[in-house]
């Protein structure tokens, strides 16, 4: 029979980060009681305790030469808190610390004090998997590991290092963490010894063959299961490590002869990939990450691994004379294989069935399971106007690639295409996405832009509540008007509608969720854009300053250059990465990257706005004061952001001019701006005026009468 404690025993699965100090009981006792407090006041300082410890999600376990945190949150919390710890260690060297991570069940008893407190075999391994380290290794079980290597951001930095004994005569499976900037990428000492034993076994049995070969066939083993488990482990499964039901739409090739006709093509392979990204079932690829590629081309393993995916749609469009022919071909990219194909020769008032017949097919050959809401969004004609969805196709394109020009073309294309069918919901979707970032790539007044957003966003949801382009524009348009409880709801519906829609996660990680300082979850949600469109400069932008406003800058840096590596023209990128560097201090690298951004854009004022503030920081004031009169003359014809005025009388030490523009752009709900202003770095000479305190309720304060 079960005793009353074991009958109440509650298990749960808590995600274990052990520490502790190296040759502490060597120290002298000041000396002890010296580093466990800095090494406490060092785990206090990381965002994941605040993080979790605000949301009553971490348990502490003290112990005499460091201690546990149990983090109830994800897998990736003690890891994230292990490299916030490790960075810091570097402005430490005098505390030699080792860490172990491990998830596992664990439950919360009362020890000694009747104080709360946790147990379990969570702890124990975790304990057990630090003590295999020496200073500076940051550990990992084999088991959490196997949760990181899916993220592309993890893989590269896990090392496997097979099998060794702990105690109790048990065995685990570790992966060393380590990354050119943190942890510590020597073999720890207790692999090393396992081999220099077997070496003395070689040795010790010298005179008898057969024990030898023995002991030499152990230390053979050993190193092959170290180096064949960490290459299967983390090359072969990774290799090819995407889901059995992802794709990508590639390029559709324009055959017709007519190059006008290549708009159509790009638009068939966007309307396929549409009424894809609507199966829930489904991990489709944006067309962003997919454009670069042509059809049908000679490396298509390679692409599906650096989309994430394992099959690719191909194919051709001819259009001529009202006639259009469409071939297609379903290939799984893992084997080469041909899973499907079909030509469809229809006339051009047939297109609608063809993208639909086409959606549905591959969906049922992946084997992806649709609901009944699934089947009828994949088979919904949005129009009957052929030459209003020619339009809609040429202003999505347009939006697509961004731009000042970009985007006022492709608002003329929507406003053409609803005046054809004035029912047309995706149309005003469309105009309404293309609204609400006009004020970001032009000089166009929020108060002018997100009112026309907020009209042509309610029109498509009057006509059709099931488009998530629709629900996702309007979202934004709820940031505006300061209503974030408005705006989660906005984008969680889109999200449920079509959760391959890589712009409603990418928007509702930026807006509202980093605004409000959820940073975990607005993080999830731009990894999540990025995993729909990894190709996307701006979505990986967007993450990276969403690590920016976290205040985890080293990780905001790795991202934005990697952002780089795409595209190393995006000056949006560049001018980012110039505000990470300046809130590390490293201004020259910041003037660096900010005359980057200045010379790729010759009309983005935000770029010389952080140029100019950068080098008034580094000594050069009158930087910042020519800035501020060529906008006060810029003023005179056009809209002119109050923030930038904020940023550049920061820059000289003026809070009181900086406060009172910085009311100015809370009137003038500048968006993309002071939507921010709880989290924003730049705002940190403010923090604690009451002036500051009460815009930040203006603008987010709504959240917190939930």
């Amino acid at each position: 029979m079960p005793t009353d404690s074991e009958s109440d025993l509650h298990l749960e699965i808590g995600h274990v980060l052990f520490i502790d100090i190296v040759g502490y009981s060597k120290l002298l006792i000041d000396e002890q009681r010296e580093r466990i407090q800095e090494l406490r006041e060092i785990v206090r300082g990381t965002q994941q305790f605040r993080l979790a410890e605000a949301e009553g999600k971490l348990m502490r376990l003290p112990t005499g030469d460091g201690g546990a945190l149990v983090f109830r949150t994800s897998p990736e919390a003690p890891v994230l808190c292990a490299l916030e710890i490790s960075r810091a260690l570097k402005t430490h060297p005098e505390l030699r610390v080792r860490m172990g991570i491990h998830s596992g069940p664990v439950n919360e008893v009362a020890d000694l004090n009747e104080q709360a407190n946790m147990a379990g075999a969570g702890i124990n391994i975790a304990q057990r998997v630090m003590d295999s380290g020496d200073a500076g290794h940051i550990l990992l079980s084999k088991h959490v590991a196997e949760d990181l290597e899916h993220s592309a951001r993890w893989r590269p930095q896990l090392h496997d290092m097979g099998e060794c004994d702990v105690k109790h005569g048990g065995r685990l499976h570790l992966v060393n963490l380590h990354n050119e900037e943190v942890g510590n990428p020597q073999v720890p000492t207790k692999f090393r010894q396992a081999v220099e034993e077997e070496q003395r076994a070689i040795s010790r049995s010298r005179g008898r063959p057969f024990a030898r070969a023995r002991a030499l066939i152990a230390v053979l083993i050993f190193f092959a299961a170290a180096v064949g488990a960490g290459y299967y482990f983390f090359s072969h499964r990774s290799a090819f490590n995407a889901p059995d039901k992802s794709i990508a739409v590639l390029p559709f090739e324009n055959l017709s002869h007519d190059p006008d006709n290549a708009y159509f093509a790009e638009g068939m392979q966007d309307e396929i990939l549409a009424r894809l990204s609507k199966i829930a079932d489904l991990k489709v690829i944006s067309r962003t990450s997919t454009q670069k590629y042509k059809s049908a081309p000679d490396n298509l393993r390679e692409i599906a691994k650096q989309l994430g995916v394992a099959n690719v749609l191909e194919g051709s469009v001819q259009k001529a004379a009202g006639q259009v022919r469409v071939n297609v071909q379903l290939i799984n990219a893992l084997n080469d294989a041909h899973l499907w194909g079909d030509v469809y020769d229809r006339k051009l008032t047939d297109i609608f069935a063809v993208e639909s017949d086409i959606a549905k097919t591959v969906a049922d050959t992946l084997q992806a399971k649709l609901t009944g809401a699934e089947k009828q969004l994949i088979a919904a004609q949005p129009t009957s106007d052929l030459t209003a969805y020619d339009l809609y196709l040429r202003g999505r394109l347009l939006w697509g690639k961004r731009g000042g020009e970009n985007l006022r073309q492709a608002i003329a294309f929507y406003e053409q295409s609803i005046a054809l069918d004035p029912n047309y919901a995706l149309a005003y979707a469309g105009l309404a996405e293309a609204y609400v970032i006009l004020p970001v790539y032009t000089a166009t007044a929020p108060s002018e832009a997100f009112p026309k957003a907020k009209t042509a966003a309610l029109k498509a949801l009057q006509l059709d509540d099931k488009l998530a382009e629709a629900h996702t524009g309007f979202a934004r348009v709820l940031c505006y008007e300061f209503d974030m409880l408005g705006s989660i709801s906005e984008f969680q519906r889109a999200i449920a509608l079509n959760p391959n829609y890589a712009t409603a996660h990418q928007w509702y990680g930026r807006h509202p969720l980093a605004a409000l300082g959820r940073f975990d979850e607005a993080i999830a949600e731009g990894k999540r854009a990025i995993e729909l469109d990894p190709l996307s400069p701006v979505m990986n932008t967007d993450l990276g300053l969403t690590l920016f406003n976290a205040r985890r800058y080293d990780e905001a840096i790795a991202q934005l250059r990697r952002t780089l590596e795409i595209d190393p023209t995006f000056y949006y990128a560049h001018y980012a990465l110039g505000m990470a560097l300046q809130a590390k201090g490293d201004l020259p690298a910041a003037i660096a990257e900010n005359t980057k951004a200045q010379q790729l854009t010759d009309n983005n004022l935000r770029a010389r706005v952080l140029l100019a503030a950068a080098k008034a920081q580094s000594g050069d004031k009158e930087a910042a004061v020519q800035m501020l009169a060529e906008l006060e003359e810029l003023s005179r014809n056009r809209y002119v952001r109050a923030f930038w005025r904020v940023v550049l009388y920061l820059s000289l030490g003026n809070r009181e001019e900086a406060l009172r523009w910085l009311e100015q752009g809370v009137a003038d709900h500048e968006d993309v701006d002071v939507n921010f202003i709880k989290v924003d770095p730049e705002l940190d000479p403010l923090r604690g005026d009451p002036r500051l305190e009460a815009l930040v309720q203006k603008v987010v304060g709504a959240e917190h009468k939930q």
